[in-house]
């Protein structure tokens, strides 16, 4: 199961400002592959370093849209994104302190409205 995020996106919900260093702790998973495999296997911080075969998710850094707010939930009392990691990794390479956010109500990611 995945979740429809252009679904979610879509939501009448506000766009509020989150403290990007609540976020952080996101950049010490590996939750991207490195360049040619295929596995779970390359974290942000990798990509900011400027660490080898990470140039495909560098790519996908320097062309995000940082105008569109990242989709974040709930979860088990901490902050998750749910879209929006590269949006978060320019948005912290460019120094701000405060990224866009859609906070998703959790109730919304067990609708099958919003799965796919």
């Amino acid at each position: 199961m995945f979740i429809d995020t252009a679904k979610l996106a879509a939501l009448p919900l506000p766009i509020i400002d989150m403290p990007v260093s609540d976020l952080l702790w996101h950049f010490d998973m590996p939750i991207w592959a490195k360049d040619e495999t295929d596995d779970w296997n390359l974290t942000p911080w990798e990509v900011i370093e400027g660490n080898p075969n990470t140039m495909v998710h560098r790519k996908r850094v320097d062309q995000a849209d940082i105008q569109y707010p990242i989709l974040v939930t709930n979860y088990k009392s901490k902050l998750v994104i749910l879209d929006g990691v590269h949006r978060l990794v320019k948005i912290y390479e460019n120094g701000s302190k405060v990224v866009r956010a859609k906070m998703i109500p959790a109730e919304y990611l067990s609708q099958k409205a919003f799965q796919t």
